[in-house]
């Protein structure tokens, strides 16, 4: 009884754990991510943006060109001037390649 109740909960604690995104995010292997089809704008929500860094943290919608659930994480933006497109809480669309396992915003445009 009493292993059936710690296999229990270790069981429900797992489960907890892997439906994060954060979690779900540090454990995708980004360099197999093939590009399924044509390249599209995704939809999505400027989170935080770290100007020094290059970083933009995006939730966003399914990225259908690269077979990815929607999800929150951090993209590295491919020029820092596109940065300077989008504040935190904008509604934007952007595009997304992945460039040696990297995933790099390579263009962002405000929903208007």
């Amino acid at each position: 009884m009493k292993l059936r109740l710690v296999l229990s909960a270790t069981a429900l604690a797992f489960t907890a754990i892997a439906a994060n995104p954060v979690f779900a995010q540090m454990n995708m292997d980004h360099s197999k991510m093939g590009m399924a089809g044509m390249p599209s704008m995704t939809d999505g929500e400027v989170r935080k943006i770290d100007k020094d860094a290059g970083k933009i943290t995006i939730k966003h919608g399914e990225i259908k060109h690269m077979e990815m659930p929607g999800m929150t994480m951090v993209f590295v933006a491919k020029d820092k001037a596109l940065l300077d497109k989008t504040s935190v809480g904008a509604k934007i669309q952007f595009m997304v390649t992945n460039e040696n396992g990297q995933m790099t915003v390579t263009d962002i445009q405000p929903v208007k």
